[in-house]
């Protein structure tokens, strides 16, 4: 079975090299047979790479522990799913995902768009499979996946393996890596659309009207990938954090902070004609994120609890970043004439300055995240000696550019295309202002002044909640007043006539809701003690009392539990059970915390150990007030999201400009 995965493998990696060969000479000497042959080695890459994950899934299921991936994250004792799991739990598997995935991506591609762009698709499966060819070369060559352990050929014993690490036995891992994977391999074809724009000296668009709807797929799969792990750190890492500017935290952030930015400022080429080069770069930069994310998650380079160990990998990712860039940059400058923008920036008060600094303020704290991840590796190389960046950095930097942004959200609707009055700008404000600055001074008059950052956030997410309410209002009272229905009836056909617009302002309402979770983080109380059962101790309003202290085991671990009674006053508000399980094959402690969840706080419980005298739990006790609009505020963003996938019933269009003319008369001319 080995045999057939490692070779299918090495096959796939042959014709994917061939699919690029096939695609640039059948491009180059107008040969169509070439070409179509190119396509045809995608789908069959494409079947080889599902045999090969086929073989290594039922090799994990079935406890085949002749393969050294098999034993080291897999053992008999595991449920099924987590087997299954373990797919993507270790380096080879996780690069072999990594690599199916985007066979798939790319079979999808051509298959698509097989009657479409002719003259650009040879290019863009080349690009594609360029990328598909260094991830095999990995798995072929470096790292595989089928490599059978020396001793032990053709004995399966029962209980053999370290299984899969504890922290991933968790039901979020089973969605998390494979959701920012789909995000990180699904940027590429964006960034192989514009390649081939580039290449092909495209006029126009094209490119971002082909991949607009897979770039906003890509991007919610990441947005879903990146909250699905905070989730997990909240629940499993027993700290009672969703986010602690982890490296490999950090890398997942950046490609979704380039993509936001791209998916804003195409509505500038799109309508305008503008930010042209703006956008090449952006998708160029989101891709080499993405693999710049996957190389820091696997080179060794940084220490977290997320990356994998320490492997002969890394060196190759500086390769092909390095390839990469450097022919990226090269297509950009040789091209820069057909990114000239067709329009100017009329006035700085308008909806275009708007975009143009939001894309600025994304990009300020992209740079900002990138060098605060790197500066440690930088100074130990130059140094010698590693300077960490912990999180207070971070925060000082991306608080009040987050707090900018926010301001941003709630001022683009409310400005006009080229240019506003002033008259306009004092009726657009008012009365979102008014809201704002009420809201600021009920909570001051609370004591939130203590925490000016929270307070000036609150007051924005209000700000940007009566804008988009007003934007919403306005349009379905006009609806409802012409056609007699009501409001509910006209908003969702307002949000149908333009679905892009109304859906991103339902993302928007998203991430005012993620803003007022992340808020009350200037809030949190803790309190550590050292409880024996029958006793107590106070949090907050919060009186807890250990009742019970039970053990116990299964096959996969020990464990042992608590029983805490959790009353405000007189009034008892319910039991929670924190544990610590320790996994008999792998040798690890795990924390399994409890949470009551309320939309105004959470009660948070961890138990983190006994006493030496083995008589007193030691109990980490948190309140997180708001956490949970951090999670309801995804499920908006996702569900606009989705709206904004949805054709509009007004079809917008834009008119063709004069350099496109100039464009087509070039092209004209070189044939």
């Amino acid at each position: 079975m080995e045999n057939i995965g490692a070779l299918s493998i090495l096959l796939a990696f042959c014709l994917a090299v061939y699919a690029v060969i096939g695609s640039v000479i059948g491009k180059l000497k107008k040969n169509p047979f070439l070409v179509v042959s190119g396509e045809r080695a995608v789908y069959s890459v494409w079947i080889l790479l599902s045999v090969a994950s086929g073989l290594l899934i039922y090799s994990l299921i079935t406890g085949d522990f002749r393969l050294a991936y098999v034993a080291a994250h897999s053992d008999q004792t595991m449920p099924a799913i987590y087997k299954f799991t373990a797919w993507w739990g270790g380096q080879e598997g996780s690069l072999l995902l990594w690599a199916w995935l985007l066979a798939t991506y790319s079979a999808v591609v051509v298959f698509t768009n097989r009657k479409k762009f002719r003259d650009m698709m040879p290019w863009v499966t080349a690009v594609l499979m360029t990328t598909l060819t260094f991830f095999l070369i990995l798995i072929a060559f470096v790292l595989s996946p089928f490599g059978v352990l020396e001793a032990g050929r053709g004995n399966i014993v029962e209980g053999m393996g370290r299984g899969l690490n504890p922290l991933l036995q968790y039901w979020t891992m089973v969605i998390h890596p494979p959701m920012l994977y789909l995000g990180y391999v699904g940027f590429t074809v964006p960034f192989a659309f514009a390649m081939g724009s580039l290449i092909t000296r495209q006029p126009g668009e094209a490119w971002i009207h082909t991949t607009r709807r897979w770039t906003i797929v890509t991007w919610l799969f990441q947005s879903t990938g990146i909250l699905l792990g905070q989730g997990w750190a909240y629940a499993v890492l027993g700290w009672g954090g969703y986010w602690a500017w982890d490296p490999v935290e950090n890398a997942s952030l950046l490609p979704w902070i380039t993509a936001t930015a791209f998916l804003h400022s195409v509505m500038m080429q799109e309508k305008k004609g503008m930010m042209k080069v703006w956008n090449m770069v952006l998708i160029s930069g989101t891709f080499f994120l993405c693999i710049f994310g996957t190389f820091l998650t696997r080179s060794g380079v940084v220490s977290s609890v997320h990356a994998f160990a320490q492997s002969p990998i890394g060196k190759y990712f500086v390769y092909f970043l390095a390839i990469g860039i450097a022919a990226t940059l090269y297509m950009i400058l040789d091209r820069m004439k057909y990114l000239k923008s067709e329009a100017r920036l009329e006035s700085v008060v308008s909806r275009e300055s708007s975009f143009m600094f939001n894309n600025l303020i994304l990009v300020a704290s992209c740079f900002a995240v990138l060098w605060g991840t790197l500066f440690p590796v930088i100074s130990e190389a130059v140094t010698g000696e590693k300077i960490s960046v912990d999180a207070p950095f971070f925060n000082r930097i991306n608080i009040p550019i987050g707090l900018g942004l926010m301001l941003l959200t709630g001022v683009g609707p409310l400005i006009a295309w080229r240019r506003s009055s002033v008259e306009s700008l004092k009726r657009a404000f008012f009365w979102p202002s008014i809201a704002a600055l009420v809201l600021m001074a009920a909570l001051a008059v609370f004591g939130v002044y203590e925490h000016p950052y929270a307070l000036v956030s609150f007051g924005l997410c209000m700000f940007v909640t009566a804008t988009i309410s007003s934007e919403f209002w306005k349009g379905s009272k006009a609806i409802s007043a012409k056609s007699g229905v009501g409001l509910i009836p006209s908003a969702i056909e307002l949000t149908h006539r333009n679905t892009r617009r109304y859906g991103g302002y339902l993302v928007h309402m998203g991430i005012v809701f993620m803003f007022i979770g992340y808020t009350g983080a200037a809030f949190n109380q803790d309190v550590t003690k050292e409880v024996a059962p029958g006793g107590s101790f106070q949090l907050g309003h919060y009186n807890l009392k250990v009742t019970n202290m039970q053990q116990g085991e299964n096959d996969n671990y020990t464990w042992q539990k608590l029983s805490v009674e959790a009353s405000r006053g007189s009034q008892t508000i319910g039991t929670l059970e924190p544990a610590k399980r320790f996994y008999k094959s792998s040798q690890q402690p795990t924390s399994e915390v409890a949470i009551r969840r309320r939309l105004n706080e959470d009660l948070y419980l961890n138990f983190a150990g006994v006493s030496n005298d083995n008589q007193r739990a030691v109990i980490q006790a948190y309140v997180f007030p708001l956490v949970s609009w951090v999670w309801i505020g995804y499920w908006v963003l996702a569900i606009g999201t989705l709206v904004c996938l949805i054709p509009s019933k007004v079809r917008l269009s834009y008119a063709r400009t004069q350099v496109l003319g100039v464009a087509e008369k070039h092209a004209k001319v070189t044939k």
